[in-house]
């Protein structure tokens, strides 16, 4: 199969019920995201309404210090036929009630390459809806085309403003455009409706094109009102502030004729960068783009699946706005300035996600040099032997409180380096990795130092949670995991012995030699330590606040699933049946066992009550990863029986984030999906385990077939 067909192929459908309150429900509930390769992006419900502070048709990502901003909120969409009208979204206006009538409108949602089209059902007449952003732009491209009923209709666009930042409440009272600041503009034929914010922000232009780029005939009428109490009901449900006000300057009037497209372009580019590209230039660009992003990919990783997984990878690997020390140093060095968000819509870039995530999203998508790029920003970044835990937006400063991102680096580099070969790279990272030993070995910042007594690596400090399971309200660190944490251990003696190995490859056994006796010493204190003989199955913590935690939790599958498993051989099978019996669903591991003190089956409600559940039953998609690894170990040749692991995660694709993987799910059947809706580590890890799991015949088919 050519990559061109696969990429044809890659279609994902949202299942709409027939039952038209039921309908109007799932396009609510459901989400779709595209992303502009800078971090900025465009989201909102399937139904075209906005539901969370976090919607936007236009979130641009503007340089430091400014960071995400909501540009063009909300797309109110009606259309008019012989003194007849219909809105196109879920509801009757911005702010008014579920109309169970007009859901009915949306005959379908779907992804096709990974890119959002609706298609609308008005009696006889039918429109189709298109939206994708030109790679590194801050634009978004809204195409309508009238697919039959009548020759020609008209279309009203009532666009909706609140510039502020994406993550500021809703009822935020500043940036609010008003009367006196929009204008009509002309240039190069183009008529533009540009809004400007606050000082400091870029405009916001809109026009209407023709496919060629030739400006559409439309009218603009101008009713500049404020659209009070618009509410947001995921964000009340997740207890944060939900009603706001948002600003129109009026709406756009243009006629739609049978089969010719007309584009909202909607921009904080300059205008040179905003006509550069035509809107059908601009759509065969990314179709391109695209095409080549399926062919990069292992082929392993291209069948309909996987390449949608490829499709979904690519809206996490970024290159920062703004960053323009990282930049400059970057070019003086010939590279590029790469990182990984962690999640959309709310998370930044984090050392911990990307170093779990690097395999995925590049290497098995053939992204090796990007891959480079991001060890080597990271390794920049390194100060005390720590990585940095995560760049707040809008910051060129990081946050260094995490006991495990550093480990887990030596463990990207690793797969980096199985994948390529890389010896610049490697010789490159080489110093600051036994700096970053160094640094544990004698301690360094939060409590983070290796016990002379036996080896083992301790961590915590007071009102910190250093380890993944980081959820802390304030001042409340849920799952206190002070002490020697069982998958840091396990990392720890995995960084060791990938170091020993390293040296002694680069300057002689000799030089590996402590290193070697070192992770000796962790494997034998680690074997000591951590086995619960009656239990079948590892503590958690050991030498803790309150002892040692023998709760059962999935930390323990890293001592098995890493390239250098510090557990005994012997007690593999152990922890993999009570890790199978307790934690595995269809849909990733749950953080705690059912039947565990603070077991929480459901992750819902305000922060602290969803915090509370973070990691106390809640499954994590993203650890099926080292499920699938420890299994392999088990089960060298059973690749059928690890695929099985992931079928679970193909429906999941068409729910919540549509051709996307959730951050979270319930810990009980439905397992219903939470949290981001997009998340980095959950599409790296199915995709890298897909990949991993395909059998060698098909894969020799695919490469026949390429």
């Amino acid at each position: 199969m050519t990559t061109r067909r696969l990429l044809d192929r890659v279609v994902r459908t949202l299942d709409l019920p027939e039952n038209r309150e039921a309908r109007a429900a799932k396009l609510l509930e459901s989400e779709w995201l595209i992303t502009n390769g800078l971090g900025g992006y465009s989201s909102s419900s399937s139904g075209g309404v906005i539901t969370r502070r976090y919607h936007g048709i236009l979130v641009a990502a503007l340089p430091n210090p400014i960071g995400r901003v909501t540009m063009l909120n909300h797309l109110g969409e009606r259309l008019s036929l012989d003194g007849r009208s219909a809105s196109l979204n879920v509801e009757r206006h911005v702010a008014g009630p579920v109309d169970s009538a007009l859901a009915a409108s949306v005959a379908s949602v779907k992804l096709v390459g990974g890119l959002p089209v609706w298609t609308y059902e008005w009696g006889d007449v039918q429109l189709e809806k298109r939206i994708l952003m030109p790679y590194r732009q801050n634009t978004v491209h809204v195409t309508y085309r009238l697919l039959g009923g009548a020759d020609s209709a008209t279309l009203e666009l009532h666009p909706a403003i609140h510039f502020r930042g994406y993550e500021d409440p809703v009822n935020t009272p500043r940036n609010q455009p008003t009367v006196a600041r929009y204008q009509l503009t002309t240039s190069s034929g183009i008529h533009c409706v540009t809004m400007v914010g606050d000082e400091g922000l870029p405009p916001l232009r809109m026009y209407l094109s023709m496919g060629n780029g030739t400006p559409a005939e439309h009218t603009f009428i101008s009713d500049e009102r404020v659209l009070s109490e618009n509410l947001y009901p995921v964000e009340e449900s997740r207890g944060y502030e939900f009603k706001g006000a948002l600003w129109t300057p009026g709406r756009l009037e243009v006629t739609l004729r049978r089969d010719q497209c007309v584009t909202l372009v909607a921009s904080a580019e300059s205008n040179d960068v905003m006509l550069a590209l035509s809107p059908d230039a601009a759509a065969a660009f990314e179709h391109e783009r695209r095409r080549r992003l399926v062919d990069a990919a292992s082929t392993s990783a291209r069948d309909e699946i996987a390449a949608e997984l490829v499709l979904a990878a690519d809206q996490f690997i970024i290159q920062p706005k703004g960053r323009i020390v990282d930049a400059t140093r970057a070019a003086a060095l010939g590279n590029e300035v790469r990182t990984v968000i962690a999640g959309y819509h709310w998370f930044t870039d984090w050392g911990r996600d990307t170093m779990i995530s690097l395999e995925g999203l590049t290497l098995t998508t053939g992204r090796e040099r990007e891959a480079a790029f991001i060890l080597r920003t990271f390794a920049h970044y390194v100060r005390n032997g720590l990585i940095p835990n995560m760049f707040p937006d809008g910051s060129n400063e990081g946050l260094y409180h995490t006991a495990d991102a550093t480990l887990w680096f030596f463990h990207a580099v690793e797969a980096y380096l199985r994948r390529t070969g890389d010896q610049v790279t490697l010789m490159h990272l080489l110093p600051t990795m036994i700096d970053i030993v160094k640094h544990h070995i004698e301690g360094t910042r939060f409590g983070i130092g290796v016990d002379p007594a036996d080896g083992l690596l301790r961590q915590g400090a007071e009102g910190y949670q250093l380890t993944w399971m980081d959820a802390k309200v304030d001042g409340w660190v849920v799952t206190p995991r002070r002490g020697k944490a069982v998958e840091i251990n396990a990392l720890w003696y995995n960084a060791l012995r990938l170091l020993g190995g390293w040296l002694a490859a680069v300057r002689g056994e000799e030089a590996a030699r402590e290193i070697e006796q070192r992770a000796k010493c962790v494997f034998e204190s680690f074997n000591k330590r951590f086995w619960i003989e009656e239990r079948g199955h590892l503590y958690d913590v050991v030498d803790g606040e309150n002892g040692d935690s023998p709760q059962c939790r999935p930390n323990q599958l890293f001592a098995i699933a890493l390239d250098h498993p510090v557990l005994d051989r012997a007690r593999w099978e152990s922890v993999m049946d009570v890790v199978r019996t307790k934690l595995l669903t269809p849909v990733g591991l749950r953080s705690l066992a059912p039947g565990e003190p603070d077991y929480k089956a459901k992750y819902f409600g305000d922060l602290r009550t969803r915090d509370a559940a973070y990691h106390q039953g809640t499954v994590w998609g993203w650890l099926i990863g080292p499920w699938v690894d420890a299994w392999l170990k088990l089960h060298p040749n059973d690749h059928a029986g690890a695929r099985q692991f992931l079928e679970g995660y193909v429906p999941a694709l068409g729910a919540f984030g549509l051709g996307t993987i959730a951050e979270v799910f319930d810990a009980e059947a439905p397992f219903t999906p939470r949290g981001c809706i997009a998340q980095a580590w959950s599409v790296a890890e199915v995709l890298r385990c897909w990949a991993k799991t395909s059998p060698p015949e098909a894969q020799a088919s695919t490469e026949s077939h390429s």
